[in-house]
């Protein structure tokens, strides 16, 4: 037997129908859920935050070298937190930072060859999460059908200005 909902019960209003707001906390858990198992694969595996493979898996996968700039946009990181884990990384041998060729107020950071080793070292595990967790439900359909959803999300959210285009609050006197 149900209990009638108390008069100041959650009333999500206007906002979202049902169905949104089931596909939300659906996307949201799920989400969740995936990350925790990452970040539990890439800290066994390799000693490594997800922010800090996301920043060694876009390095290699851009060849090598990003800016700072093109790497918080990726990554979608605050800058001083990105500054914080590149320090990190670069304090482990696995990126080096530099001023750019192209724009000295730039900061470029490269991936070191013992980056690509440890990049290679958690991407077996790193797979085997994201096809077990991720894509084991899915048929071939489902993973083209999520991937052009998402790809549209996605591409819709990044339409905004980039994190790193943002102005920077001023601190308090």
């Amino acid at each position: 037997m149900t209990e009638p909902a108390p008069d100041d019960a959650f009333d999500p209003g206007p906002g979202l129908a049902p169905e949104e707001m089931a596909t939300y906390f659906a996307l949201m858990e799920a989400v969740g859920v995936l990350q925790h198992h990452v970040e539990q694969q890439l800290r066994a595996d390799a000693d490594l935050s997800t922010v800090q493979f996301q920043i060694l898996a876009s390095l290699a996968a851009a060849g090598g070298c990003l800016t700072m700039t093109e790497l918080a946009d990726g990554v979608v990181y605050s800058r001083s937190g990105l500054t914080y884990q590149a320090g990190l990384l670069e304090k482990a041998g696995l990126v080096s930072r530099g001023p750019s060729p192209d724009d000295e107020r730039s900061t470029r950071v490269a991936i070191t060859d013992a980056g690509y080793a440890r990049v290679n070292q958690v991407m077996p595990g790193h797979v085997e999460v994201a096809k077990r967790l991720l894509f084991g439900p899915l048929t071939d359909a489902d993973v083209a059908r999520l991937g052009d959803i998402m790809a549209r999300v996605r591409d819709h959210m990044r339409a905004q200005p980039p994190r790193s285009a943002a102005p920077r609050k001023k601190r308090a006197s």
